[in-house]
């Protein structure tokens, strides 16, 4: 049972209580962020861009959802998990956002799901919240409209946008909707947004004035192969450099036979490597 719910996220805010959010998207790292103190956990359609190599979130499937947020699940045991709804899985009819939403939950084993979208998709959220699955929004910058959107550009600069995001937020609210994630919005918007709710905003790139922050796990740690640094992420670890050496020193060991010696092999009577292998017990079962 997660130690995190979303009844007791409301008492957060209430209470003046920060929640810390990361992206997870396999057994290891959720296990990791579990171990660490994380509040939640959510698999991201952001796996898109950083796991499987896509431009955009828009090619991740209900199926990619499915099997990450399973992984994430079995790895973070105690925290709470939220999983992203991927492009289309929704706005197409009340039976499809269901069954969607429902598959995330019961096969993915996810405590809430994400949706993108504002007063356009209240109806949805409605229906979710009668079916007894606890949901997110999300607003600003939504990457499954950044074609729409017009790239990745921070949101609420215009007077109008700002008033239609709070508009949106006061939808979702009214929608049932159990917090609200706010990308790109200007600080001073999302603080706004903030204050007019009584649910939490999640803050990613807006600022101070939420009531929880979220981070990707690959950008905090740098865990990349060609890393970008961004305006709105602090980052605590060069994982990706440390990876690259590490396998290079490797590769380099492996060319000149330098790897194996004689510690990392095998005499006749040599028993194999439990940590490899598992216990005779778990051996039996195979």
């Amino acid at each position: 049972m997660a130690s995190l719910t979303v009844t007791k996220m409301k008492q957060m805010k209430k209470q003046g209580q920060p929640i810390s959010f990361i992206t997870a998207y396999d057994y290891p790292s959720a296990r990791l962020a579990e171990q660490a103190g994380i509040d939640a956990i959510l698999v991201g359609d952001s796996l898109g861009n950083v796991v499987l190599g896509y431009h955009t979130t828009v090619p991740v499937t209900i199926d990619d959802m499915v099997y990450h947020t399973r992984a994430v699940a079995r790895g973070a045991t105690s925290t709470f998990i939220l999983a992203d709804m991927p492009f289309m899985s929704y706005h197409t009819g009340m039976e499809t956002t269901l069954r969607n939403a429902a598959r995330l939950m019961q096969e993915g084993l996810a405590h809430a799901v994400k949706l993108e979208g504002g007063e356009e998709i209240a109806e949805e959220v409605r229906g979710c919240v009668r079916g007894g699955i606890p949901v997110v929004g999300h607003l600003g910058l939504t990457p499954q409209s950044v074609h729409q959107l017009g790239g990745y550009r921070v949101q609420g600069k215009q007077e109008q946008d700002a008033k239609r995001l709070l508009a949106d937020a006061i939808a979702l609210e009214q929608a049932g909707a159990s917090a609200i994630v706010l990308e790109m919005v200007v600080s001073s918007v999302a603080e706004e947004i903030t204050s007019a709710v009584s649910i939490p905003t999640i803050g990613i790139g807006a600022g101070k004035g939420c009531d929880g922050q979220v981070l990707v796990y690959h950008d905090i740690l740098q865990y990349d192969a060609d890393y970008k640094k961004k305006k709105f992420v602090q980052t605590y670890a060069d994982i990706g450099t440390t990876i690259r050496e590490a396998i290079g020193r490797y590769a380099s060991d492996v060319k000149s036979g330098s790897f194996p010696t004689e510690e990392h092999s095998f005499a006749g009577d040599s028993p194999a490597p439990a940590a490899v292998y598992g216990s005779g017990k778990e051996q039996d079962k195979g």
